[in-house]
């Protein structure tokens, strides 16, 4: 087989980057709005948004939102992928795309009444061990010491379930820190590498201990348990119930806000992680987790006010309106 074409750099800062995301398995993503929704029938839509995406895409346009600098490496491939390069030229968003044969996928969201959004996601392209290896070639040359590489979402076909527990290995090599954002084995494995960072939401969570979680209680004893597994902090997504922090000194916060009008879900566990990013980057100093948390919690209420997957710029009213408790509340039923 041919050799693959270098990566190339398509839009960037020449200031220095603090966070790297990696998206194995990036979107289109083409949101309806839609009155209702009857299966069977003819729906029809009042609004239609297209919007580049895939987890790490998202983190990293909330982060540039708020002035943050920050680079996204995906794979491009197909009339998809170079459709995708455009959107994310448009969005002028930093981008380091990583030559595949297959095509980028296209996700569809229909987005009814206060803000539920029913998903149908296409498995996406499969990549070569050749491209894969690419796209973790691609991203390990970028690191600088003390950078963050955010590794979100799904694996596409082909690449081995060890692909981010490798990644996070060769992250720390060149010094750097690794935050990983994805569920499944791959987010099983990925614990194997020892990351700094892991922020599953609740599902993932309880797919990760095996067993339901319920209560803040039944939070904070699988995140202590991830903790002691990965070595690194632990960053619980709640959804309506905020989020809950086990720091790596074990210190747990909980931290909540309230949203008022629910207009979208989609990407907001993106901008809670990015919202911690914002400050981890700033600083190693263990009280930060507190400043972190709130922070995340105050971008992840701002995504959920907003129709896109990315929120606006998050406000000082919305910094002031997130609530911390520590300890948290282990007799807290958690939002059905």
């Amino acid at each position: 087989m041919a050799p693959l074409p270098m990566p190339v750099d398509i839009v960037g800062y020449s200031d220095q980057r603090m966070v790297i995301t990696v998206t194995p398995n990036p979107s289109i993503d083409r949101t309806l709005d839609v009155a209702q929704l009857t299966p069977g029938a003819v729906n029809r839509a009042s609004a239609v948004r297209v919007e580049p995406s895939g987890k790490g895409v998202n983190v990293t346009r909330a982060l540039l939102r708020n002035g943050i600098g920050s680079t996204a490496v995906l794979p491009i491939g197909g009339y998809e992928g170079t459709h995708l390069g455009a959107l994310l030229e448009d969005a002028g968003v930093p981008y380091v795309g990583v030559p595949i044969a297959g095509a980028v996928r296209v996700n569809i969201s229909l987005r009814g009444p206060k803000g539920v959004v029913t998903k149908v996601n296409e498995p996406g392209p499969s990549l070569s061990w050749a491209e894969s290896e690419a796209l973790q070639d691609a991203v390990v040359s970028r690191v600088g010491r003390g950078d963050w590489v955010v590794a979100s979402g799904t694996l596409p076909g082909g690449v081995s379930e060890s692909f981010y527990a490798d990644l996070a290995e060769a992250v720390r090599r060149r010094g750097g820190r690794f935050a990983v954002d994805s569920s499944g084995e791959a987010l099983r494995r990925a614990l194997e590498g020892r990351p700094d960072l892991v922020k599953p939401n609740r599902t993932e969570l309880a797919e990760l201990v095996g067993r339901p979680l319920h209560t803040l209680g039944d939070v904070l004893e699988a995140a202590a348990q991830v903790r002691d597994l990965s070595g690194g902090v632990v960053l619980a997504s709640l959804g309506a119930d905020g989020a809950l922090l086990v720091d790596g000194s074990g210190i747990a916060v909980h931290a909540e806000a309230p949203v008022g009008t629910v207009r979208s879900t989609v990407g907001a566990g993106d901008s809670l992680l990015a919202g911690y990013l914002s400050v981890a980057t700033r600083s190693d100093r263990a009280g930060d987790s507190l400043a972190a948390l709130r922070e995340a919690v105050a971008w992840g209420s701002a995504a959920v006010r907003s129709t896109g997957s990315v929120g606006q710029r998050v406000t000082d009213a919305e910094r002031r309106n997130v609530r911390l408790h520590q300890p948290p509340d282990p007799h807290r039923q958690l939002t059905a």
